[in-house]
Formats: structure tokens, C-alpha cells, sequence
């Protein structure tokens, strides 16, 4: 990866030995593993035997998780924040799991409407819940930095399962909780 990035700085006309750049192709080849650490981790392993016996049957909500991800059409940056909420049967998953599947997805290429998908299939098939309910609001740097160069545009995407999807008043009581005051 480091021999890629010093090639793409040569591409655009820069010196990859000068001085400021030297130890670039090392340092963004690092971030790059970081930023895609997803494809290196699964599930069992995010969710390590975190699932807990409850009779707690009320809608669990866990909102502005901050997610960054690179969309994969351009490779750039899209930020911004996932809620998640589940209707538990019979077990309840650790809080930090949940934050934790939504990054195991959200560092690998992708776009946001497929994040929200498996975000939202993996919390049901994760604690097969009643229900799961996940909305991500992200900015896209593809659209901009580049393109259109739209800086105030945010795209919403959902995915509702099981009761989220087939009771309304479920459904509106999750948006209720995630609206901001």
C-alpha cells in the first residue's frame, strides 16, 4: 500500500522525497488500514458473548453514535451519526456492541444505504429482537469537496425490521426518541 501511495503522489505531479513527504506513503497507508479495519474484523469477535438474559421488552435506543466511513465510489469520507434501536426477546446486547457493529461496518467501502442495511441486519440476527430500527444522517466529502460542492447537504437513510417495519406507532415512537430538542 505505502509503494501505491507514493506512486498516486507522483501521479499528481508532486516529489515523494521532499522533505513533507517522505514519510507520507508510510503514514497514509496506516490510516488507510485504520479507516478500513472492517474488512479484518466479524461479528462474533465485535460482539464477544456480550448478550445478556432479560425479560426487558421496551424499545432500547442508542443515538448519535458517530460513524465515519469512505464511500465507495470515490473513496472520500462520508460523517456523520447512526440510531439504533432494538425491541429486546428475552436478551439484551452490551451497550458498546452497538456502537462497536455499527464502525465494523462503517470501516469498509460502501455506500450509506448498504450501511444502514447491514447495521440493521446484524443487530436482528445478533439478538433476535422484535424488532430493529437503525437511521444514519451523513455528509458525503464526494459531494462537497468535489461535484455538485453542496456544503450543507445531509443524507437520511433507514431500515426498519420486524416491528419497526410493521407497527407504525413502533416506528414513530423511535423517531420521537432520536429527535433532537
Amino acid at each position: 500500500m505505502e509503494k501505491a501511495f507514493a506512486e498516486i503522489i507522483k501521479q499528481i505531479g508532486e516529489n515523494p522525497d521532499r522533505d513533507g513527504l517522505i514519510d507520507t506513503p508510510k503514514r497514509a497507508a496506516k490510516a488507510f488500514e485504520f479507516l478500513t479495519e472492517g474488512y479484518r474484523r466479524d461479528v462474533d469477535q465485535v460482539v464477544n458473548g456480550a448478550l445478556f438474559e432479560s425479560d426487558f421488552n421496551e424499545m432500547v435506543v442508542v443515538s448519535g453514535i458517530e460513524l465515519y466511513s469512505l464511500c465507495e465510489h470515490h473513496m472520500l469520507p462520508f460523517i456523520g451519526q447512526c440510531h439504533v434501536a432494538y425491541i429486546p426477546n428475552g436478551k439484551v446486547l452490551g451497550l458498546s456492541k452497538v456502537a462497536r457493529i455499527v464502525d465494523l461496518y462503517a470501516r469498509r467501502l460502501q455506500i450509506q444505504e448498504g450501511l444502514t442495511t447491514q447495521i440493521a441486519n446484524t443487530m436482528m440476527d445478533v439478538t433476535n429482537a422484535e424488532g430493529v430500527g437503525v437511521i444514519i444522517e451523513a455528509r458525503h466529502m464526494c459531494m462537497m469537496m468535489r461535484g455538485v460542492e453542496k456544503q450543507n447537504s445531509v443524507m437520511r437513510t433507514s431500515a426498519m425490521l420486524g416491528a419497526f417495519k410493521e407497527n407504525q406507532a413502533t416506528r414513530n415512537e423511535f423517531l420521537s426518541l432520536i429527535r433532537k430538542p
